[in-house]
């Protein structure tokens, strides 16, 4: 038994590190993850492989349509049975009425053939196979053809939308860890300090140097920053069910980036140029400009082929395919010389529709150039803001050791103490908040360049 529990041992050892979720899971771990199972993402690229199968259909109109019909009828109006026997190639002298005819009778064009007039109910048996193909339709084919392709384009630029909008919300998430990992340790180490400091005061009371209300302003100090320790392992908790439900699979354990999330270097051009937006504007611009050249159709004709094949029969007993078959073939051109000013009208709306969208584009860049500019000022503020606040951090952590070190000498009250301490904690949980902020400034600018940092 122990010779299998060494054996055992010495195996998960050595592949136990290669064991899935054994390792805490990295920034680009959880992007490639976040790639492949995110259902927002997945939802996207359903969108994206339907938008595909309407331009298949739009293309798949160049090539026409081709029909099997099959009919079986049954019929005793006159002019259906006579047709059906023309039709067929079946009919006979006798059924024109000729039996009905007496050449002795002066009046025989006042006679009515019966068999003509009143035919029996006769089956009709039809076989017909019918090719349609548009030659020409003045461009509207292929215009919403073009139409349809653009909309895919659209759809992509939403799906890719879609996965920089998650990513963002991932990177986030990862650095607002290591955040919080950062304030925690801080906070650990001063509710360390207090500890400290609470076994120090209660040796002052037993030597006559403190008061018990001192020691009651320590207790209910380290409370507060316990509470507040409770509260960031809390948040720790909500971004792993976050990220879990972000990556569509349970995440218990990351890897926080070790150094701070860097600004973009992109220029403000290179970011407009990247910008998914504004490529969804100019791709809409491109629909509406081509819908003014489909908006012309109305003026041109329409030319068309149509041919068929069909055999028929009204009695399958004497049915021979060939024998009773037929074709048809044609070319039709129709052309529509007046409706009334609505072709004009139609175009005119299609002008106006692609002059506003050129506008928006316009200003969907002019815009977005603003939120750059805003995002940087902003960025640079924070970055300003954070240097002074470590400096203050910094300045007031060393205050509270001088500060401590005299209340041991009786020189500082409890509450010099305590008012120091509170000014520690504070600096550091605005840090903590100043950080946040400008990673969310960082990251809202890396989504205008299209997720690229």
């Amino acid at each position: 038994m122990r010779m299998i529990s060494s054996l055992l041992a010495i195996t998960l050892s050595l592949y136990g590190a290669a064991l899935p979720g054994e390792h805490d899971l990295t920034l680009d771990e959880a992007i490639e993850i976040l790639k492949e199972d995110n259902l927002d993402i997945k939802a996207a690229q359903y969108e994206l492989q339907s938008t595909q199968a309407k331009t298949a259909q739009a293309s798949a109109m160049n090539w026409g349509t081709l029909d099997l019909i099959l009919n079986a009828s049954n019929s005793d109006d006159a002019g259906n049975v006579f047709g059906f026997k023309l039709t067929s190639r079946q009919a006979t002298f006798g059924d024109f009425g000729f039996a009905d005819f007496d050449m002795t009778n002066p009046d025989i064009l006042t006679v009515k053939p019966e068999d003509l007039n009143n035919p029996g109910s006769t089956n009709f048996y039809q076989t017909k196979l019918e090719y349609t193909l548009p030659i020409y339709a003045g461009g509207k084919i292929s215009g919403y053809t073009d139409i349809s392709r653009f909309m895919e384009k659209m759809q992509g630029l939403e799906k890719d939308k879609t996965v920089n909008d998650k990513i963002y919300e991932t990177r986030k998430a990862f650095y607002d860890m290591g955040l919080l990992e950062q304030a925690i340790k801080n906070l650990t180490t001063i509710n360390e300090n207090i500890a400290r400091l609470e076994n120090t005061t209660h040796y002052m009371i037993k030597e006559g140097y403190a008061k018990r209300i001192d020691l009651l302003e320590v207790q209910a100090k380290r409370s507060n920053v316990e509470r507040k320790l409770h509260e960031m392992k809390a948040n720790e908790d909500l971004l792993y069910h976050y990220l879990s439900f972000l990556l569509n699979r349970e995440v218990k354990q990351i890897k926080v980036p070790e150094s701070e999330v860097k600004a973009s270097a992109f220029s403000t051009e290179e970011i407009l140029n990247r910008n998914v937006d504004i490529k969804k504007a100019e791709t809409g611009l491109q629909i509406r400009r081509r819908m003014v050249d489909v908006s012309h159709s109305g003026y041109l004709p329409m030319v068309g082929l149509k041919a068929d094949v069909q055999s028929s029969a009204i009695d399958l007993d004497n049915y021979d395919m060939i024998d009773n078959g037929s074709y048809t073939a044609g070319v039709q051109l129709k052309w529509n010389l007046f409706s009334g000013g609505s072709d004009a009208n139609k175009v005119q709306e299609a002008k106006v529709n692609a002059l506003k969208t050129k506008t928006q584009v316009e200003l969907a860049k002019k815009g977005i150039a603003l939120q750059v500019d805003k995002i940087r000022t902003e960025i640079e503020s924070l970055d300003y803001e954070i240097e002074s606040l470590s400096k203050e951090l910094e300045l007031s952590t060393e205050i509270y050791k001088s500060y401590e070190e005299r209340y041991r000498e009786q020189l500082a009250s409890m509450n010099d103490l305590i008012i120091k301490q509170s000014e520690q904690i504070e600096k550091v949980l605005t840090l903590l908040e100043v950080k946040n902020k400008r990673n969310e400034r960082v990251f809202a600018l890396e989504k205008l360049a299209n997720g690229e940092q």
